[in-house]
């Protein structure tokens, strides 16, 4: 019960923010769709009238739309770390009863509850504008889990270094190109060894999943989806559990209230 009404009030934390700045969620709107845009455009042009993309398009929208909201998971925590050391508010945050790792994660569903909607909008306005539309069953809901799992995992790893070493910008902007490469790489389709180290790789197996089912079309893969979530269930324990002890290291430090 408390971590339920702790969860409503960072949803409404979470939903104050996003009305209170509206021109913040209009502008990432526009920016997002227009980067994709004039890619697709640009594609076009180079390509000739004569390009059929097929349902190539469809799995590289599945992949932009999904590297857009990991790209926002990621950068949840972490900025969420460095604002609280700014402010000079993170260290009340640690001492809180439920624990700091708990609060995080809350904090960061809560967010990312709004940012769905956004993300829903944008993939909207792509189909629209691209012409090609996607397809939509409940199965998208577990298969888009399993690809948010490991990408908590790999947020709470970040913020883990954010907490050691307070400014991991460069390094963030750098992790963003091998998200992209995650998302959108067509690891479900590797073969032999390459197959093998597509499971391996975070967020990849989930991301086949979503592929195989909104772009391809294809039938649930209770296999596909069993690897992606020992995937997910990795790189969520692997992050947590090193979140914990760069808390335990920094508090040992006493750097937990500088910045």
């Amino acid at each position: 019960m408390a971590i339920l009404q702790q969860f409503q009030a960072e949803l409404g934390r979470a939903w104050i923010q996003f009305k209170r700045y509206p021109a913040e969620s209009i502008g990432g709107i526009f920016i997002t769709t227009s980067i994709f845009y004039g890619l697709f455009l640009s594609a076009k042009y180079i390509a000739g009238p004569t390009l059929q993309f097929g349902d190539r398009l469809d799995s590289v929208i599945v992949g932009y739309v999904l590297w857009s909201l990991v790209l926002f998971v990621g950068a949840s925590i972490v900025g969420t770390l460095q604002d609280e050391a700014q402010t000079g508010t993170l260290e009340q945050l640690f001492l809180s009863s439920m624990g700091a790792r708990r609060v995080f994660l809350l904090r960061a569903i809560a967010s990312l509850c709004i940012q769905l909607i956004l993300i829903t909008i944008i993939l909207t306005i792509i189909m629209v504008l691209t012409g090609r539309y996607l397809t939509f069953t409940p199965a998208v809901l577990p298969a888009l889990a399993v690809v948010l799992l490991p990408a908590y995992g790999l947020a709470f790893f970040m913020g883990s270094i954010a907490l050691l070493f307070k400014r991991v910008q460069q390094f963030l902007g750098i992790l963003q190109f091998g998200y992209l490469f995650l998302l959108t790489a067509p690891t479900e389709e590797w073969t032999g060894t390459g197959k093998i180290v597509g499971w391996l790789l975070p967020m990849s197996p989930g991301a086949g999943l979503l592929r195989s089912l909104m772009a391809k079309n294809l039938p649930w893969d209770w296999g596909q989806f069993s690897i992606a979530l020992l995937n997910g269930l990795g790189y969520f324990a692997i992050g947590w559990t090193t979140f914990y002890i760069a808390e335990r290291e920094t508090k040992r430090r006493g750097r937990l209230g500088g910045y």
